[in-house]
């Protein structure tokens, strides 16, 4: 499983590369041992700003502290791995509203320069219940991983108050059903 995406700083980039690591063997040892339908999806409730999410497979979680756009923050991650891709869901609270264009700017680069300088083509994108900001959005993503393979995925950014979000799918085609489905299902509320 691999999830590149994050922060604007090397530092945290890395940082973030080893925990995915860590949680990508962690995930690896369990699919060995389950026996399951390809993807099967299943609501998570996040417990930050009524946050849900429909993920394909069960969903590990960590959290950790890093730099984004210039401040220390805690970032929790939900990611698992299902049907050849990686699927994830990262937030953090940067506690100002002031920070949350920065941070949403960070987000969305940061997947980008994770994928040797990606190429991105933008789509619109927007999560019932968010708030509305001019750096939210989705973008299909063709790049290769940090051991020259090549990926397609796509990223979305978004924010609820000052709680900013990072959606990931690595490892499908730009047109997939099944990224729509899961990008498509997030929201905030009951």
């Amino acid at each position: 499983m691999r999830l590149a995406w994050l922060t604007c700083s090397p530092d945290g980039a890395w940082a973030l590369h080893r925990l995915l690591r860590t949680l990508c063997a962690t995930l690896s040892l369990s699919a060995l041992a389950a026996c399951a339908p390809a993807l099967d999806w299943r609501e998570v409730r996040l417990g930050v700003a009524e946050s849900v999410a429909l993920f394909p497979c069960k969903p590990a979680s960590h959290a950790r502290e890093l730099g984004l756009a210039g401040q220390q923050v805690k970032l929790t991650l939900h990611a698992c791995q299902a049907g050849d891709a990686t699927w994830g869901l990262a937030w953090a609270d940067v506690g100002d509203p002031g920070r949350v264009s920065g941070a949403l700017n960070a987000l969305q680069e940061g997947a980008r320069v994770n994928l040797s300088d990606a190429k991105a083509q933008a789509r619109a994108y927007s999560v019932k219940g968010q708030t509305p900001h001019p750096g939210s959005g989705r973008w299909n993503l063709e790049g290769r991983y940090p051991d020259g393979k090549s990926v397609s995925g796509q990223v979305a950014v978004f924010s609820r108050g000052t709680v900013v979000f990072q959606a990931t799918v690595l490892g499908v085609p730009q047109a997939s059903e099944a990224a729509d489905t899961y990008f498509n299902a997030l929201k905030f509320g009951p």
